[in-house]
């Protein structure tokens, strides 16, 4: 979760001129070597949709809960298996700026995890500084992997990044290769692979400002956030490093009709809009792509919406400040764990 509006009366460029950069340029996805599997991947979320999503929280119709940008191939037509688990796959979730200040105040219910369980996968949150930079953090990712029971055959572990979780988790698979046989994939949820714009507007010492929210005991760290989710350090990163060998690399995107964005998004939404008014309110759409990674989706959720369960917890904020925080969770990540279990049982790339 990035950081809403630090600088809200700023006037500065949100990119601002520089010449200390790689060479770049915006390319369509193929030509970055994205693999578009948006069609197998909606065929997939509408069947976990269709089969039981009713009996979940926020429920959605699966068109509305998934954005159609640009052509999106016809689907393959193939069955889609809703029994249990045969990988017994297990996500990881690395989240972003902040969340451990205000994670005991949000208090979430764990049902992403109750709900994979019934179908034999399992979740758990990676817990890494809610302040630092993504090298410190690296380091967090590796110890509790290693730290894990090391088991036979092929790996099961799902390292999902949210917003900077996913620069994070990138990181510590580029500097620890003795991590690598013991993960599967690597999913970018509306991860800041490239970066945030809205971060050149920002200084740590505002992010510092988590450390009094109420019930939180999380510290400054390294003090390295904010500088880490810069565009510039994103891409020079990216510039410098490929993907490390091993485990697939996948990538969730959110990019809501500008109606889904909660209200108290709305103001860093039009400030990174003066950029791409194609955002999730922290960032811009083509920025959560990791390069080379297969494309799972469009999500029709603000930045938010897709992880942060704000007023499934808290309704009376909800009601008046987070207005598009409802989104079927539960079931996105069981279509995320169906898919990439398809995936990793197909013919192999």
């Amino acid at each position: 979760m990035l950081i809403v509006a630090f600088s809200a009366c700023a006037t500065k460029p949100l990119a601002p001129f520089s010449t200390d950069t790689p060479p770049l340029i915006l390319v369509p996805a193929a030509q970055a070597g994205v693999i578009d599997q948006r069609a197998r991947f909606r065929e997939i979320y509408c069947a976990v949709l269709n089969a039981h999503g009713r009996d979940l929280p926020d429920y959605r119709p699966c068109d509305d809960a998934l954005t159609r940008v640009g052509s999106e191939t016809a689907g393959t037509g193939k069955p889609v298996d809703l029994g249990p688990s045969r990988l017994r796959l297990v996500a990881a979730i690395v989240a972003g700026v902040g969340y451990e200040c205000f994670e005991s105040w949000l208090n979430p219910a764990g049902s992403v995890a109750v709900h994979l369980r019934e179908y034999g996968y399992d979740a758990m949150l990676l817990p890494v500084d809610a302040l630092s930079g993504s090298a410190h953090n690296a380091r967090q990712i590796r110890d509790a992997v290693m730290a894990m029971p090391a088991e036979p055959g092929a790996p099961k572990l799902v390292l999902i990044g949210y917003s900077k979780g996913a620069p994070d988790i990138l990181e510590a698979l580029a500097d620890y290769p003795e991590i690598r046989p013991r993960v599967a994939a690597m999913v970018s949820a509306a991860g800041a692979v490239g970066g945030s714009p809205l971060a050149n507007d920002a200084d740590q010492s505002q992010a510092e400002w988590l450390q009094y929210f109420p019930g939180a005991t999380c510290t400054k760290g390294d003090a390295g956030a904010v500088e880490s989710l810069r565009p510039a350090t994103r891409k020079a990163w990216l510039a410098q490093h490929a993907l490390a060998p091993g485990p697939r690399y996948y990538s969730v995107v959110t990019f809501p009709q500008p109606e889904r964005i909660s209200s108290i998004l709305k103001g860093s939404y039009d400030k990174l809009a003066r950029i791409d008014a194609r955002n999730d309110s922290q960032m811009i759409f083509y920025d959560q792509v990791v390069p080379g990674s297969t494309l799972l989706a469009y999500v029709n959720a603000d930045h938010w919406a897709i992880a942060v369960p704000v007023a499934r917890t808290h309704s009376t904020i909800g009601a008046i400040f987070v207005t598009g925080n409802a989104y079927p969770r539960e079931a996105l990540a069981e279509a995320i764990l169906r898919f990439i279990e398809e995936d990793l049982t197909s013919a192999p790339r």
